[in-house]
């Protein structure tokens, strides 16, 4: 059979070649709800495929996002990834996902190859790129957007989130509501980076909330690794020593799964002997056991902003990215002695 082409589908849609391919590629000109309609009815019927490759050729750019994380197996950065997904899917794009595992040679190979295939975006989720990663993106024409945080040696658009007010929060609500006069910190690990960093604004915030209160910090911030396996050994350690914490605010909820697992095996009841209170919300937070208070945000919208920045086509000002900057939220349950 010969293959059905575009021109196929403008003369039986009754338009132009032109709207047919507003409404293949969802834009960049609005097409009339009937007339969307009548296309979408000629595509099926003639079973019209675009060719992705002759368009990318002649576009200089793909239908693709290109979406850089640190670690897709932990819970944040799994359902960070499936919201830009969603958001791209709206836009009729694709994403393809790479996995730096913290690392500065994955993380710059995923750039380099993405950037290779003309992304119309690239979505970079960094502890903060590699030298040779920012001067690899500084020499392309696609727009990076850096989420979840805005790292110092890459200055470019970036959609975050207020991390200290969302841990200054959670601690207060320690603090306040359940009067603690000692609140543990579970931080990152050795490497997390001195600014900048998610994690490193929670330690900012939880350490502002107890300075207000005139309470010391002084042996009460603990390393720890980011996923809940290292967080269980380190809260294991904790909890069975000498100096055993009353309240425990975890930088991330994995930590926190892994700190409540902990406490199991301790035979420390939360929140009874412990209160716990993690950040970033993520699905199983609601259905831990106990139910975990958290730190919430609009994950959704701000996938939306990082997937609508990262395919603008107006250049951003020299020296001026555009920062969008959403709200984090306390989600209360029962782990920190609520209900």
């Amino acid at each position: 059979m010969p293959k059905v082409t575009r021109d196929d589908v403008a003369r039986l849609a009754g338009t132009s070649t032109a709207v047919v391919s507003y409404v293949v590629n969802n834009g960049p000109r609005p097409v009339a709800p009937a007339t969307r309609e009548r296309v979408l009815a000629a595509i099926d019927k003639l079973g019209y495929r675009p060719d992705s490759v002759a368009q990318a050729m002649a576009s200089r750019r793909t239908n693709l996002i290109g979406l850089v994380l640190p670690d897709a197996r932990q819970a944040f950065f799994a359902e960070l990834a499936h919201t830009v997904e969603q958001a791209a899917f709206e836009q009729g794009r694709l994403v393809l996902i790479g996995n730096s595992d913290y690392e500065d040679d994955r993380e710059l190979h995923y750039v380099r190859a993405f950037l290779g295939m003309q992304v119309s975006g690239l979505v970079l989720v960094s502890q903060g790129p590699s030298e040779r990663a920012a001067r690899e993106i500084a020499t392309r024409d696609v727009r990076v957007v850096l989420m979840h945080r805005q790292p110092d040696a890459l200055g470019g658009d970036a959609v975050i989130l207020d991390d200290v007010e969302g841990a200054y929060t959670a601690v207060r609500h320690l603090l306040d509501t359940h009067g603690f006069t000692r609140v543990d910190c579970l931080g990152g690990p050795p490497s997390t980076p001195d600014s900048g960093d998610p994690v490193t604004d929670h330690v900012t915030g939880w350490r502002r909330a107890m300075t207000e209160r005139g309470l010391p910090t002084e042996g009460l911030l603990h390393e720890a690794p980011f996923g809940r396996f290292g967080a269980y050994q380190v809260a294991l350690s904790l909890l069975t020593g000498p100096d055993r914490p009353r309240a425990l605010f975890c930088s991330t909820d994995d930590q926190a799964m892994g700190v409540l697992h902990a406490a199991r095996e301790a035979g420390v009841r939360v929140p009874d002997d412990l209160a716990v209170v993690g950040f970033d919300d993520i699905a199983e937070a609601a259905i831990a056991d106990p139910p975990l208070t958290t730190v919430t945000s609009d994950r959704p919208g701000m996938a939306r902003a990082a997937v609508e920045l990262a395919l603008e086509r107006e250049p951003a000002a020299a020296g001026d990215p555009r920062v969008r900057t959403f709200p984090s939220t306390l989600v209360v349950r029962r782990s920190c002695g609520c209900g």
